[in-house]
C-alpha cells in the first residue's frame, strides 16, 4: 500500500472515531431517558389552585371542576385521533372504575382541537363514563398550558394542582402518585 493509502485510512479511522463516540453517547442517552409513560413535568400552575374547568360536556351537561372538591381528579387533555391519546385510554377507564364505587377519584376530559362528533364516537367505541368538557375546553387549555395531547393533571382534594404528566398515563401510575401525595406530611 503506498503512503497516500495508508493516510487516507488515517484519516478516516480519526474521523470515524469521534463519529462512533458521539453516535455511542447519543445511544446512552436515549436508552437512559424516561419512556413516555413517565415523563412528568414541571409547570408554572403546580403548587397553586387548579385553573378552572368550566363549560358543557359532549352529553351537554354543565361541567365546573370547583364541584368536585374533595376527591382527586385528573383532569385529561386528549383528542380522539391522537395515538397517545388512544393508547392510554384504557388506562383511564381502569382508573375510573377502581374509583367510581368509592367516588374518592374521578376523571376530567378535556377536548382539545377536535369534534364534539368524533369525541362521542371514541367514547360510544373505546367506553368511559366521565365528562368530557368540549365547549370552554380551549380556555381551560390555554389557563393549564396545554402545548399537546395527551396531557394529565392531579388535583388534590383541596383544589391544588399537584402533579402533571407529558404522554399518556397509566392507572397504577396515578394510584401511586395519589398514595405517595396521599402519604406525605
Amino acid at each position: 500500500m503506498n503512503s497516500r493509502g495508508r493516510d487516507r485510512r488515517r484519516r478516516s479511522l480519526w474521523i470515524a472515531l469521534p463519529v462512533a463516540v458521539a453516535a455511542a453517547a447519543l445511544v446512552a442517552v436515549l436508552a437512559t431517558r424516561d419512556s413516555a409513560f413517565e415523563r412528568k413535568a414541571s409547570s408554572p400552575i403546580l403548587g397553586g389552585l387548579a385553573p378552572p374547568v368550566v363549560g358543557m360536556t359532549v352529553t351537554g351537561e354543565p361541567f365546573d371542576l370547583d364541584d368536585w372538591r374533595g376527591r382527586w381528579v385528573v383532569v385529561n387533555f386528549f383528542q380522539s385521533t391522537c395515538v397517545p391519546c388512544i393508547m392510554e385510554h384504557p388506562e383511564l377507564v381502569e382508573f375510573d372504575e377502581r374509583h367510581s364505587a368509592a367516588g374518592d377519584a374521578r376523571i376530567v376530559s378535556v377536548v382539545f382541537d377536535d369534534t364534539v362528533e368524533n369525541v362521542r364516537e371514541f367514547f360510544a367505541a373505546h367506553g368511559g363514563d366521565w365528562p368530557v368538557v368540549a365547549a370552554g375546553a380551549s380556555r381551560a387549555a390555554v389557563a393549564y398550558g396545554v402545548t399537546g395531547v395527551p396531557e394529565s393533571y392531579l388535583v388534590a382534594p383541596s383544589g391544588v394542582a399537584v402533579w402533571k404528566q407529558l404522554g399518556g398515563v397509566t392507572a397504577d401510575g396515578i394510584d401511586d402518585v395519589i398514595a405517595r401525595l396521599s402519604a406525605a406530611p
